[in-house]
């Protein structure tokens, strides 16, 4: 063949349109190597749990808040603090099958709704105890 020189020239400009700049090399089949992928290679899709993971993993379960989302049931803010508790149930169910980013992520959610309803709770009653004792509202 004597169109290498063609053959070297597309592979040239294959390579800078891919952004690697590496020429290729002419190996064995037996030998082959992958080229590095370019962040423009990457997968949009979703990555794994342990890929996207730069600290070191954590031992043991992740929290599910449980007695916190429990707790913030007492508070005057019905639809909230359920949503908490349901929360708290999928992230302790989630860590029991293993999906521990999964719970961690639902955990912190229901640590989240649980604060936001005690704090809008803790905001009802006093405003209703201060309105009650001015003589606005009657019991």
């Amino acid at each position: 063949l004597r169109g290498s020189k063609s053959f070297t020239a597309a592979l040239t400009t294959e390579a800078e349109r891919n952004g690697h700049g590496l020429a290729y090399k002419s190996v064995s089949v037996g030998h082959l190597e992958a080229p590095p992928l370019s962040p423009s290679r990457l997968s949009l899709g979703r990555a794994s749990s342990t890929a996207t993971s730069t600290a070191a993993p954590e031992q043991g379960r992740p929290r599910d808040y449980l007695v916190l989302a429990m707790f913030s049931c007492f508070c005057p803010v019905w639809p909230i603090n359920i949503v908490a508790l349901v929360f708290s149930i999928m992230s302790r169910n989630s860590g029991q099958q293993g999906d521990l980013d999964g719970a961690r992520r639902l955990g912190r959610m229901a640590r989240l709704l649980s604060i936001v309803s005690i704090v809008l709770g803790t905001i009802i009653i006093v405003l209703y105890i201060a309105l009650s004792v001015r003589g606005k509202i009657s019991f």
